[in-house]
Protein backbone atom coordinates (compact mmCIF):
# COMPACT_ATOMS: atom_id res chain seq x y z
CA UNK A 1 0.00 0.00 0.00
CA UNK A 2 1.83 3.36 -1.18
CA UNK A 3 1.24 6.09 1.64
CA UNK A 4 2.24 9.94 0.73
CA UNK A 5 2.49 11.79 3.85
CA UNK A 6 0.51 11.06 7.07
CA UNK A 7 -2.49 12.74 7.24
CA UNK A 8 -3.93 13.13 10.95
CA UNK A 9 -6.80 10.43 11.11
CA UNK A 10 -9.63 11.57 13.37
CA UNK A 11 -10.14 10.26 17.21
CA UNK A 12 -13.08 7.37 16.68
CA UNK A 13 -11.98 6.13 20.00
CA UNK A 14 -11.44 7.93 23.33
CA UNK A 15 -8.08 9.17 24.15
CA UNK A 16 -5.64 6.66 25.69
CA UNK A 17 -1.84 7.14 27.03
CA UNK A 18 0.58 5.70 25.03
CA UNK A 19 4.88 5.76 25.76
CA UNK A 20 6.73 4.90 22.85
CA UNK A 21 9.93 3.34 23.42
CA UNK A 22 12.53 3.55 20.74
CA UNK A 23 16.56 1.98 20.79
CA UNK A 24 17.73 2.79 17.51
CA UNK A 25 20.77 0.48 17.45
CA UNK A 26 22.71 -1.95 20.17
CA UNK A 27 24.01 0.74 21.80
CA UNK A 28 21.71 1.54 25.12
CA UNK A 29 22.70 5.30 24.85
CA UNK A 30 20.49 5.40 21.74
CA UNK A 31 17.85 4.38 23.97
CA UNK A 32 14.43 7.09 23.92
CA UNK A 33 11.28 7.35 24.62
CA UNK A 34 8.18 9.59 23.45
CA UNK A 35 4.53 10.24 24.93
CA UNK A 36 1.20 10.61 23.55
CA UNK A 37 -2.50 11.50 24.41
CA UNK A 38 -3.68 8.21 22.36
CA UNK A 39 -2.43 5.04 20.42
CA UNK A 40 -3.34 6.85 17.13
CA UNK A 41 -1.26 9.99 17.91
CA UNK A 42 1.71 7.47 18.53
CA UNK A 43 1.27 5.30 15.72
CA UNK A 44 1.18 8.47 13.50
CA UNK A 45 4.57 9.38 15.37
CA UNK A 46 5.98 6.13 14.20
CA UNK A 47 4.69 7.12 10.47
CA UNK A 48 6.54 10.42 11.07
CA UNK A 49 9.80 8.97 12.39
CA UNK A 50 10.11 7.11 9.08
CA UNK A 51 9.12 10.04 6.81
CA UNK A 52 12.00 11.88 8.22
CA UNK A 53 14.29 9.24 8.23
CA UNK A 54 13.24 9.32 4.75
CA UNK A 55 13.90 12.74 4.21
CA UNK A 56 17.05 12.76 5.31
CA UNK A 57 18.10 10.01 3.34
CA UNK A 58 16.52 11.83 0.24
CA UNK A 59 16.75 15.86 1.07
CA UNK A 60 16.39 16.80 -2.73
CA UNK A 61 13.07 14.80 -2.83
CA UNK A 62 9.75 17.17 -2.63
CA UNK A 63 7.52 14.78 -1.53
CA UNK A 64 8.16 10.90 0.21
CA UNK A 65 6.24 8.02 -0.98
CA UNK A 66 6.43 4.82 0.27
CA UNK A 67 5.20 1.25 0.80
CA UNK A 68 4.00 -0.30 4.22
CA UNK A 69 6.58 -2.79 3.64
CA UNK A 70 9.05 -0.18 3.59
CA UNK A 71 8.07 0.78 6.87
CA UNK A 72 7.94 -2.35 8.49
CA UNK A 73 11.53 -3.30 7.03
CA UNK A 74 12.30 0.11 8.86
CA UNK A 75 10.95 -1.09 12.42
CA UNK A 76 12.28 -4.68 12.11
CA UNK A 77 15.59 -3.02 11.86
CA UNK A 78 15.40 -1.08 15.20
CA UNK A 79 17.35 -2.52 17.83
CA UNK A 80 13.71 -2.45 19.89
CA UNK A 81 10.84 -0.29 19.37
CA UNK A 82 7.81 -1.05 21.80
CA UNK A 83 5.23 1.00 23.37
CA UNK A 84 3.25 1.06 26.68
CA UNK A 85 -0.28 2.04 26.54
CA UNK A 86 -2.66 2.80 29.63
CA UNK A 87 -5.23 0.41 30.58
CA UNK A 88 -7.55 2.68 32.28
CA UNK A 89 -9.40 0.08 34.04
CA UNK A 90 -6.75 -1.45 36.16
CA UNK A 91 -4.27 2.24 35.76
CA UNK A 92 -1.48 0.30 34.42
CA UNK A 93 0.57 0.08 31.60
CA UNK A 94 0.24 -2.75 28.84
CA UNK A 95 3.29 -3.21 26.80
CA UNK A 96 3.13 -4.30 23.00
CA UNK A 97 5.78 -5.55 20.51
CA UNK A 98 7.10 -4.77 16.56
CA UNK A 99 4.90 -7.15 15.42
CA UNK A 100 1.65 -5.63 17.21
CA UNK A 101 2.48 -1.62 16.15
CA UNK A 102 3.10 -3.04 12.53
CA UNK A 103 -0.48 -4.77 12.72
CA UNK A 104 -1.92 -1.60 14.13
CA UNK A 105 -0.01 0.81 11.83
CA UNK A 106 -1.49 -1.28 8.97
CA UNK A 107 -5.38 -1.04 10.40
CA UNK A 108 -4.51 2.49 10.74
CA UNK A 109 -3.34 3.26 7.49
CA UNK A 110 -6.10 0.86 5.67
CA UNK A 111 -8.98 2.96 7.68
CA UNK A 112 -7.07 6.33 6.37
CA UNK A 113 -6.99 4.88 2.38
CA UNK A 114 -10.56 4.81 2.97
CA UNK A 115 -11.62 7.74 3.80
CA UNK A 116 -9.18 9.79 1.26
Amino acid sequence: MPVTGLQRSPKPHKMVHTILLIQPTVRADSRTWSDYESTTDCLEGICKIYEEFLKKQNPSMASITYDVSHLYEFIDKLSDLSCLILNTETCQYVPHNKDWIKEKIFVMLRTQARND
